[in-house]
């Protein structure tokens, strides 16, 4: 599974981005798409992920109506719709792909496939 973000950038505080993953090679198997950020010294957070089979998605209480994560099966892709951001959202963001058959957790160790991620900055 090969999977590539986009859509990254510098956005002042309550403005909106888009990023995409796209999701190549055996992406099939992926039975959890997530979203992870990370800012400088700290650790990697689970953003939100979205259930490949059920299509239920979940998101960290600090995202919770602000941030929408969608996927369009037929391109292999998952969006992340980020709304009324602030500049504590300000860090690199991943997508990752889970293949474990419970379908999705937040246990970062689940999520056996990354992409190299895409910064996002808030001003």
């Amino acid at each position: 599974v090969q999977l590539v973000e986009s859509g990254g950038g510098s956005v002042q505080a309550g403005g909106s981005l888009t990023l995409s993953c796209a999701a190549s090679g055996y992406a099939y198997m992926c039975k959890c798409l997530g979203w992870f950020r990370q800012a400088p010294g700290k650790e990697r957070e689970g953003v939100a992920t979205i259930d490949t089979g059920a299509g239920t998605s979940s998101y960290v209480d600090s995202v919770k109506g602000r941030f929408t994560i969608s996927r369009d099966s037929a391109k292999n892709s998952v969006d992340l719709q980020m709304n009324t951001l602030k500049p504590e959202d300000t860090a690199m963001y991943y997508c990752a792909c889970s293949t474990r058959t419970f379908g999705c957790t937040w246990y970062i160790p689940d999520f056996g496939y990354w992409g190299p991620g895409t910064q996002v900055t808030v001003s």
